[in-house]
C-alpha cells in the first residue's frame, strides 16, 4: 500500500486555498479514446436491468429481455440476491472552482438534467463475451438524482447510480460514458461498490464532450493494466477502437473538445499574411531538421501555403482536450501573464515619453528594479493618470522580487568564480565540456567563414595556467570550454544586421583549480567575413598587474572609469558565453521540442491500459499546452524571445542548428550526456556507472541521484510487466509505439545509427528512464533557475546591443572616458530588460495545482506489488532530498556553499508555489 502521505491529500475545504483539486489528480488518469455511440442496448436478451438512483425514493426501470438467456456467469459478487446483484455507481465531477453566477445557473441546471435521466449515461461493460452479441457484456443506466450527494469540497459532485447487474455478469473492466448535457464536464472518477473485489475504481481526470459536440460515447478503462496480449475478450475491440479514435489520419481541422494526436512541423511560427518581415521557414527536413508537433490542422497560409494560418491571442490553440491547463493552472498562468504585462507598462510608458527605448544609465538604475519599483510621476501626462487610476497605483509601482544570484550578495556577479560556478550549478549546466583537444579548429567552410585555426594559442593559455604546460593541464583533466563559435559563426552576420542586436561567436576556456574550482582564463570572440569587414578573431584574457586587476573589478561595478580597454571587454564577454543555450537549446530544444512527440505517439500507440502508458502518463502533464501557447506568443515570429533574445528572428533557426548538430536520443540520458562531454569517466563500481571528473559539479552530482532513483524505479516496474526480452519484442503496441517516435516524431533523424533498439528489458528502461529524467529533473534543472539568475541583467543579459569598441573605431574613445556607459548601453534596454524578468519570472514559477517527482494521488493502479515499488521510490526521493540539504551545509563543496553563494536547490525534489529555486515537477508544465 501507499503511504498515507501520497494516498491522503492535505487539503482544506476552502476556495482560497491553492491546493485544492490535488485531491483528485492521479498518476495515469487516462485520456479516454473516440467515443462510441451510446447503443440503446447492448445486453443479452431476456435481461432485465433496474437502476436505482439516489434521489431519495424514486427509483427507474429499463426493460430489457428475461435472465433466464444469460450465460457463463462467474457468480464472484457481493450483494447478490438470486440472479442479481447490486451495484452502486459513484461518478465525481469537478465543478468550476471560481464560479460566476451564470455557472451556478448551469449547475442547477445540469443537476435537473439529471433528475430526469437525461444528462450521464453509462454502461458498464464486462471483462467476458456475451456469446449473443460476440462482445463484452454490458448493462445500462441514466444517472438520476437532485441534488447531487456533498462533498468536503465545495466543487466537487457526486452522482450515483443503483443498478441491478446479473450475478454472472463478471467483472467489469470499462465503462462507456455520455454526457447529454449542452456543455463538457470534467470527470475525475467513477467508483463502482458491490462487486468481490470492489470498489473498483475507475480513474479518468478527463474531459467528457457534449454530445452536440460529438456523439460518440467516451471510454474510461478500470485501474487495471494490461498487456496487449493479456487483454480480457470482452474489452479487446474496446482497447483498439479508443487508439483509433485517438489516432489521427493527417486530415480535418481539429476541434477544441477532440482528443485526436497527430504530427505537424514547425510551420506556424510566422505570419507572412500580416507582413513580409514575419515570414519564418519551415523547420523540418535536412536543412533545417527539427522534432514535430501536435497537428491542429488550420488552414494554410494564403501568401506561403506550406505554412500554417495562426491562431492570436486570446483564442485558443488546439491541443486534445485533456493535455489543456485545468482551472487552477489557467489561473495561476493568467495571473503571471498578468503580472508580465504590469511589470512591462510602466517601462513602455517610459519609453513611449522618451520617444526612445532608453537604457539603464547606472547600475542603480537597475537595483531599483528590486528596491524602489518602477517611479510614474507625471501628473500631467492624461494617459499615465488613467492608467493609475485603473491601477489604483501611487507614484512607484511593481516591485520585482531580488534574484537570488545576488540576494545575499549584492556584488557576486562581478566575480570570475561566480560566472565559472554558474557553469556547474547555475541555470546552464550542461554546455560545460572537458578539453580533450588541442589545437582548437572550426569544422566550418574556410571559404565562407574563415580560417579555421582557434586564436587560443598554447602561448596565450599557458601564461594563465600558473607554470603548467597546456598538455599538462589537459592530461590532468584542469581544463575545460564552452563553445558555441560553430553553432554560432554562420548566423552572426544576419544576426548583427538586426538594428540594436550585436554577437560574436565564442569559445571560453576555464581552468579548475585544485579546490574543484574553476575561473575563466580566455575568451576567444569571432566574427565571420563580411562585405565590409575581413574575419575577426580575437582572444581576451584577464590582466594581471595591479592597476589592470583593479580597473577589471571596476568596470564590472557600477561606476568605473580611466580603465584599459580589455577589461570592459573581457565583462562583456564573460556574460556573451552564456546567451545560447540557457533559452533556446537547453530549455527549447532538450526538453520541450523533444518530449513532445513522445506524449503524441504514446496516445497514439499506446492503450491507456498499457503499462508503460500508465508509467508515462504523469510525465506528460501539460507539456502540449505550454508548447501550443509558447508557438502562440513567445517562439513566433515578432514575439517575446524575439524581441528580448540576441538571435531575434533566427531564434527557433539556431535551435534547428543545435538539433542538426547535436542532439541524440542516446545522449540524452544524464550518463551519457556526462561522459560525452568528458565531465565524468566510466566506474563500473560508481552509482550510475560514472565517476564525476569534477567531484563538485552539483548539477550532475545531484542528477545522478534523481536518474539512479529514476532508473531503479522504472527497471523494477519493466521487470514487473515483462518477465524477458520474448515479451518486449511481443508487445505489438510497445514496438509500434517506438517506431512511431523514430520514424514519425523525429522523422528528420529516422535513420540516424545511433537510435537505441528496443530488444529487451534493459533497452526499454534505459528508454523510460530518458523520457522520464529529460521531462522531469533536466527540465527542472535548466528551467526554475531562469529568474534566480538572469533576473539580474548583469549577471545574464539575454542580448547585447553593441560589439566591443576598438581602437581605431570613434567608440573607443567614448569607451576610454565612460566604460561604465559603455558596458550599460550594450545590455538591453529597460523595455527589453523588464520585459524578460517578467518572462523568466512566469517560466520560473512553480504552479499551486503542481504535480511532483514521487508524489502520486488518486486511485491510480489496482496493483499493490506496483504501488509498494513507488513507495520505495518516493522514500528515495525523500532521502536524496535530506542529501543535498547536507551537500548544500558542507564548506568543503564550494560550488554550493559559501559566503553569499546560494545553494544549489534546482534538483530538490519538492517545492512550494512560486519562484522557488527548487523542485522537480513530474512533467514540463511551464
Amino acid at each position: 500500500m501507499l503511504s498515507s502521505k501520497l494516498l491522503t491529500p492535505t487539503i482544506k475545504p476552502n476556495l482560497n486555498d491553492p491546493s485544492l483539486h490535488r485531491r483528485f489528480p492521479g498518476v495515469g488518469i487516462f485520456d479516454a479514446g473516440k467515443n462510441a455511440k451510446p447503443k440503446k442496448t447492448q445486453m443479452p436478451r431476456g435481461l432485465k436491468v433496474r437502476a436505482v438512483i439516489s434521489s431519495g425514493d424514486k427509483t427507474v426501470e429499463s426493460s430489457a429481455p428475461s435472465t433466464k438467456e444469460v450465460k457463463d456467469g462467474s457468480g464472484s459478487f457481493l450483494g447478490s440476491s438470486g440472479n442479481e446483484i447490486k451495484v452502486r455507481a459513484v461518478v465525481t465531477i469537478k465543478k468550476k472552482i471560481r464560479q460566476r453566477l451564470v455557472d451556478k445557473v448551469e449547475d442547477q441546471f445540469f443537476n435537473f438534467l439529471n433528475s430526469i435521466g437525461q444528462g450521464i449515461f453509462l454502461q458498464l461493460i464486462s471483462e467476458q463475451v456475451d456469446p449473443d452479441t460476440k462482445s463484452g457484456k454490458s448493462v445500462e443506466a441514466y444517472v438520476i438524482g437532485w441534488p447531487p450527494s456533498s462533498s468536503e469540497q465545495p466543487y466537487i459532485a457526486e452522482y450515483a447510480a443503483n443498478f441491478k447487474v446479473p450475478s454472472n455478469f463478471g467483472n467489469p473492466a470499462a465503462i462507456r460514458i455520455t454526457n447529454k448535457y449542452s456543455k463538457e464536464l470534467y470527470l475525475v472518477e467513477v467508483v463502482l461498490h458491490g462487486f468481490k473485489d470492489g470498489p473498483l475504481y475507475f480513474p479518468a481526470n478527463s474531459w467528457i464532450h457534449s454530445i452536440k459536440d460529438n456523439p460518440e460515447s467516451r471510454i474510461i478503462f478500470r485501474n487495471h493494466t494490461y498487456l496487449p496480449s493479456q487483454t480480457p475478450p470482452g474489452i479487446k475491440d474496446l482497447r483498439r477502437e479508443d487508439l483509433l479514435s485517438r489516432r489521427g489520419n493527417g486530415h480535418g481541422e481539429r476541434k477544441l473538445h477532440e482528443m485526436v494526436y497527430d504530427y505537424a512541423p514547425y510551420n506556424d511560427l510566422g505570419n507572412p499574411d500580416k507582413d513580409d518581415d514575419l515570414f519564418r521557414p519551415v523547420l523540418a527536413g535536412s536543412e533545417r531538421p527539427y522534432p514535430r508537433r501536435c497537428r491542429t490542422g488550420r488552414p494554410s497560409m494564403k501568401s506561403v501555403p506550406i505554412c500554417e494560418s495562426r491562431v492570436e491571442k486570446p483564442d485558443p490553440v488546439y491541443v486534445p482536450r485533456d493535455e489543456a491547463f485545468e482551472e487552477m493552472k489557467q489561473v495561476t498562468f493568467a495571473t503571471g501573464r498578468l503580472k508580465a504585462v504590469l511589470h512591462n507598462l510602466v517601462p513602455q510608458i517610459t519609453a513611449a515619453l522618451a520617444s526612445s527605448d532608453i537604457p539603464f544609465l547606472c547600475f542603480s538604475d537597475i537595483d531599483s528594479l528590486y528596491y524602489n519599483g518602477f517611479e510614474v510621476n507625471d501628473e500631467k501626462n492624461d494617459k499615465i493618470n488613467v492608467i493609475k487610476k485603473i491601477l489604483n497605483m501611487g507614484t512607484r509601482l511593481l516591485k520585482y522580487d531580488i534574484p537570488a544570484v545576488i540576494k545575499s550578495d549584492r556584488f557576486s556577479w562581478l566575480r570570475d568564480n561566480e560566472f565559472a560556478r554558474q557553469a556547474l550549478a547555475g541555470v546552464n549546466p550542461v554546455s560545460i565540456e572537458l578539453l580533450k583537444e588541442f589545437p582548437l579548429s572550426s569544422k566550418l567552410d574556410p571559404a565562407v567563414y574563415g580560417t579555421p585555426e582557434s586564436a587560443l594559442t598554447k602561448e596565450v593559455l599557458e601564461k594563465e595556467l600558473g607554470g603548467m604546460s597546456v598538455e599538462e593541464a589537459i592530461e590532468n583533466k584542469r581544463l575545460y570550454i564552452i563553445d558555441y563559435h560553430d553553432l554560432i559563426l554562420p548566423f552572426v552576420n544576419k544576426i548583427n544586421d538586426i538594428e540594436g542586436r550585436k554577437v560574436y561567436a565564442s569559445r571560453t576556456i576555464l581552468f579548475s583549480n585544485s579546490a574543484g574550482t574553476l575561473r575563466p582564463i580566455a575568451i576567444e570572440l569571432s566574427l565571420p567575413p563580411s562585405n565590409s569587414r575581413p574575419a575577426f578573431n580575437r582572444v581576451y584574457t584577464h590582466g594581471h598587474d595591479a592597476t589592470s586587476y583593479w580597473i577589471w573589478k571596476l568596470a564590472k561595478g557600477h561606476h568605473c572609469d580611466g580603465q584599459r580597454p580589455q577589461i570592459i571587454q573581457a565583462v562583456i564577454l564573460d556574460i556573451i558565453n552564456f546567451l545560447i543555450s540557457r533559452q533556446f537549446l537547453a530549455v527549447r530544444l532538450r526538453t520541450h521540442a523533444s518530449v513532445e512527440p513522445y506524449i503524441i505517439a504514446t496516445n497514439r500507440q499506446l492503450s491507456q491500459m498499457h503499462p508503460i502508458h500508465k508509467l508515462l502518463h504523469p510525465h506528460m502533464r501539460y507539456t502540449m499546452e505550454i508548447n501550443a501557447l509558447a508557438r502562440q506568443s513567445l517562439i513566433n515570429g515578432g514575439g517575446i524571445i524575439e524581441a528580448s533574445f540576441f538571435p531575434g528572428k533566427y531564434s527557433m533557426e539556431i535551435s534547428s542548428a543545435a538539433y542538426k548538430s547535436m542532439w541524440r536520443f542516446d545522449m540524452e540520458a544524464l550518463p551519457a550526456d556526462l561522459l560525452r562531454r568528458g565531465m565524468a569517466e566510466e566506474d563500473p563500481t560508481a552509482p550510475c556507472g560514472v565517476k564525476l571528473v569534477l567531484e563538485d559539479y552539483p548539477y550532475a552530482a545531484d542528477g545522478l541521484l534523481v536518474w539512479s532513483a529514476i532508473n531503479e524505479w522504472v527497471e523494477s516496474y519493466v521487470s514487473h510487466f515483462y518477465p524477458d526480452s520474448s515479451a518486449i519484442t511481443s508487445d505489438i503496441e510497445l514496438q509500434e509505439w517506438w517506431q512511431e517516435i523514430k520514424n514519425k516524431g523525429h522523422a528528420d533523424k529516422k535513420d540516424e545509427p545511433w537510435w537505441p533498439k528496443l530488444e529487451s528489458k534493459e533497452d526499454l528502461t534505459k528508454i523510460l528512464t530518458t523520457m522520464i529524467w529529460v521531462a522531469s529533473g533536466q527540465h527542472a534543472a535548466i528551467n526554475f533557475g531562469q529568474y534566480p539568475f538572469g533576473g539580474y541583467v548583469p549577471n545574464r543579459p539575454t542580448l547585447m546591443r553593441n560589439l566591443i569598441p576598438q581602437e581605431n573605431e570613434p567608440e573607443f574613445e567614448k569607451f576610454i572616458k565612460n566604460p561604465q556607459d559603455t558596458f550599460l548601453s550594450s545590455l538591453p534596454s529597460k523595455l527589453q530588460a523588464t520585459k524578460v524578468m517578467a518572462v523568466q519570472d512566469t517560466l520560473s514559477t512553480h504552479s499551486p495545482d503542481e504535480e511532483y517527482l514521487g508524489q502520486v494521488h488518486g486511485h491510480w493502479t489496482d496493483d499493490q506489488q506496483v504501488r509498494s515499488m513507488f513507495e520505495r521510490f518516493s522514500s528515495r526521493l525523500e532521502e536524496i532530498e535530506e542529501i543535498i540539504h547536507q551537500r548544500n551545509k558542507n564548506f568543503k563543496l564550494k560550488n554550493r556553499t559559501g559566503a553569499g553563494v546560494p545553494p544549489y536547490e534546482l534538483l530538490l525534489p519538492t517545492s512550494g508555489p512560486g519562484v522557488t529555486g527548487r523542485g522537480i515537477p513530474n512533467s514540463i508544465s511551464i
